[in-house]
């Protein structure tokens, strides 16, 4: 059995005033068989964080294990991993075969050995076709399939991802997650895979971790994370449109907790307890634009002013003016808005409050 167990890793550049912290601190674990995401912007240290695991990058602190082997300081040679980048990286010269058994023949694997792994691979990728082809015949999704392939040959230890799909177009990312899940599930080891995609890390991922500034945000089930974020930067990350936040003041009146928005006013359904430390202050409130209403009557929510639809498919993205600023909400795909005057009304149930300082959910 195997797993990476990341424990404090820290990663600095330079020294002096000129030191830059990409990774501080950060404690990571993914078990066998698991396929753990980091995702986050970029310059957020997710990718550091990859080479310093692939061997790439050495850590200035902290520890890295294999299972029961403390691999932090040995070189790319002797962990055991496979890694694919974004740049896929294939010899020109050789076919699809060739490609894809290259690792093996370095390794010292016997013809038959290395024809076994091709082919059961190939299979797998479903590019049995192909293997007599050269890259340069190829499309960019097969061009990957093959990257893919050269990686499952081997029989990695750990699986690394940096980036993989992010040369690809939208239809070919949809085409290649479900492959790349079954090829991860098929080697059965640990699985870290980067990207600043949301939709490749939500729909891939057993577990996902925010990154943010070289800090771990959130780490849990994709759904949890989309439900239930802990911080304000996790919450406009993850999920797509991005949650629509506003600057409110929480107050008491007799025993019932009151959001104040300007002019608008919402009561909480939550005990006042809840919020200690925050009534009489400041918040920033987030909801999602999925429970955010859109009626013709601007005296029933923010008054608003309609700027445009944007069709997609089973859903309209529909944005607004008001007094605070541009907002977007998710209507019928049948809603025209033409410029006309309407009421957004926030359910009261799906807001998010958080400290306007450390950007921490307030529960």
């Amino acid at each position: 059995m195997s797993r990476i167990n990341i424990q404090n890793l820290t990663k600095e550049f330079g020294t002096g005033s000129e030191k830059i912290v990409a990774i501080d601190g950060i404690d990571l674990t993914i078990e066998d068989g698991e396929f753990v995401t980091l995702v986050g912007p970029s310059g957020c240290g997710k990718t550091t964080t990859l080479r310093c695991v692939s061997g790439l990058e050495k850590p200035t602190g902290g520890t890295i294990d294999f299972g029961d082997r403390d691999v932090t300081d040995l070189p790319v040679q002797e962990r055991n991993i496979a890694l694919l980048f974004q740049d896929i990286a294939l010899y020109p010269h050789m076919s699809v075969r060739e490609n894809m058994a290259y690792g093996l023949k370095i390794a010292g694997a016997d013809k038959e050995t290395r024809d076994e792994r091709v082919q059961e691979a190939a299979e797998l990728l479903q590019i049995t076709d192909q293997l007599d082809k050269r890259p340069a015949d190829l499309s960019g999704g097969q061009q990957q399939r093959v990257a893919l392939g050269r990686s499952l040959t081997r029989d990695p230890e750990i699986f690394l991802f940096d980036e993989p799909m992010s040369d690809l177009d939208a239809k070919l990312k949809r085409d290649l997650r479900p492959v790349v899940q079954e090829v991860t599930e098929h080697i059965g080891c640990p699985v870290l895979y980067v990207t600043h995609d949301q939709e490749e890390a939500m729909t891939m991922s057993d577990r996902i971790a925010v990154m943010n500034d070289g800090h771990l945000e959130q780490v849990g089930e994709p759904k949890h994370v989309y439900r239930d974020p802990k911080s304000e930067f996790v919450s406009g990350f993850i999920g797509q449109p991005s949650t629509q936040f506003f600057d409110g003041t929480l107050r008491e009146n007799d025993g019932t907790v009151l959001l104040d928005l300007r002019d608008y006013q919402f009561t909480l359904h939550e005990d006042p307890q809840t919020f200690d430390g925050y009534l009489g202050k400041d918040v920033r409130l987030g909801i999602r634009p999925q429970q955010i209403g859109v009626e013709d009557d601007q005296s029933l929510g923010i008054a608003a002013t309609h700027k445009l639809d944007e069709l997609l498919g089973e859903e309209t993205m529909s944005y607004f003016d008001t007094e605070f600023g541009e907002v977007i909400a998710i209507t019928d795909p049948k809603f025209e808005g033409d410029k006309a005057e309407y009421g957004l009304v926030l359910d009261v149930d799906s807001i998010m409050l958080f400290d306007p300082d450390s950007g921490v959910r307030i529960h």
